[in-house]
């Protein structure tokens, strides 16, 4: 007779966070400048936009790339992955992992895993290789390092590689919902008792002639070109498109266990996370949030709690016409018309990280279970008549509130959903 073996359930906390934003190039700057109400947006410098219907963006600011990796390390990389690196590296250290094999606490780093998303990957690489053979006579002359520069897996690999993690390692894509995806298969593993630790996040470096031509063929992009930093505007009626945004965010995750014999700082608690799918449209959402509704619902139902005890929801909020409307429709559904339920959207600030948005508010929602502060949402200043009143949708500044529950929604092309839930750490 065979005999089952009972699975530990472990909780699980997050112990370190690394942040490479376009308003902030590391966790401190880009939380004081996201409560600050700061906007990342500015005409484009990265290539002559001149002849684009979008001529603005949010690009790293005063990055310089060799203050973190060497140039010839560097040579190898794209840019999504030179980012990948720089978060998780903040992550780790923040987390002080002792990752040597010296000391007290060593870390087994077999039990450490790296799950690793971007959404496009090197789309820079393939760009400007593919432009050179095209332009040249024909005789392929491609980087050695094309391949692994290009593909989405690397980063996970180049983290596990540099820090000796020998645990469960793979990429995540589901658009813009990648990073999301990364955190909750990432909270799997260790609540599953499959790894102690998991570093997870997510990197974009989309902002090129081939990404904002994408996507301003898809009709997806602000084009609001006279006032950049006004022009992500979610939830107001004259929002016309999403601002491309660039950079990294990255997570330590641990189960409570592991992270208490070590004596870690616990930042905040992962609780539950929802995948879902619209099942509707390449491009857009259902009109109805139905993925939306159900990826929160489903993240609510292993988090344990009612919806009424969310304090804050960090909107995926792209400021497309029918994304915020179907979004809006969807927390309704959820959770009811509840004017003290505040509503965020940190992408007003940042822009959209695409692959990386996930995870980027992510930070948002752990700063604000861990600080008791709420960043908030600016640019909106006609709100839609449907939701006035209905919620807190965070206009007025950064808001002190004691934030117990906090959700994050990420949606991304082709119906993906994912929803994660973080909660206040409490032994």
């Amino acid at each position: 007779m065979s005999q089952h073996q009972t699975i530990k359930v472990n909780r699980v906390v997050v112990t370190g966070i690394g942040a490479l934003t376009p308003i902030g190039n590391n966790l401190s700057d880009f939380w004081t400048n996201l409560k600050a109400g700061k906007s990342g947006a500015a005409p484009i410098t990265k290539f002559d936009a001149s002849k684009f219907k979008t001529r603005f963006a949010c690009e790293l600011k005063n990055f310089q790339l060799e203050n973190y990796i060497s140039k010839s390390e560097a040579r190898r990389y794209d840019p999504f992955t030179q980012y990948a690196i720089i978060a998780a590296d903040e992550a780790i250290k923040h987390s002080k992992l002792n990752l040597s094999n010296e000391g007290s606490h060593v870390i087994d780093k077999n039990q450490v895993g790296v799950i690793w998303g971007s959404g496009n990957g090197g789309m820079f690489t393939f760009q400007e290789q593919i432009k050179e053979y095209a332009t040249g006579d024909g005789t392929p002359r491609f980087n050695p390092f094309f391949i692994p520069k290009t593909i989405a897996d690397i980063p996970a690999g180049i983290i596990s590689m540099k820090h000796g993690l020998r645990g469960p390692n793979f990429a995540t894509i589901s658009a813009c919902a990648t990073s999301n995806t990364a955190i909750i298969e990432a909270f799997n593993y260790i609540k599953w008792d499959k790894a102690n630790v998991m570093v997870c996040g997510g990197s974009e470096a989309p902002i090129a002639e081939s990404g904002i031509g994408g996507f301003n063929a898809a009709k997806a992009l602000s084009q609001n070109n006279e006032n950049p930093s006004g022009a992500s505007r979610p939830f107001d009626k004259n929002r016309d498109g999403f601002v491309m945004g660039e950079g990294a965010g990255a997570l330590v995750l641990e189960s409570l266990d592991h992270a208490l014999a070590r004596g870690a700082k616990i930042i905040a608690e992962i609780t539950g996370g929802g995948m879902a799918a619209d099942a509707y449209h390449l491009t857009g959402t259902h009109p109805e949030g139905e993925g939306a509704y159900l990826g929160m619902k489903a993240a609510l139902k292993e988090a344990g709690i009612a919806p009424d005890d969310i304090d804050y929801v960090n909107a995926h909020a792209t400021s497309t016409p029918q994304g915020d409307s179907s979004e809006l429709i969807a927390i309704e559904r959820v959770f009811g018309v509840r004017q003290n339920l505040s509503i965020g959207a940190t992408k007003s600030m940042t822009g959209h990280l695409l692959g990386a948005a996930g995870v980027i508010e992510a930070i948002a929602c752990i700063k604000a279970v861990s600080e008791n502060t709420i960043p908030p949402t600016i640019n909106s200043t006609d709100l839609e008549d449907e939701f006035i009143n209905k919620f807190d949708f965070c206009l007025s500044g950064a808001q002190e509130k004691t934030v117990n529950y906090a959700i994050s929604n990420t949606f991304g092309f082709g119906g993906h959903i994912a929803s994660a839930v973080f909660k206040k750490y409490t032994n």
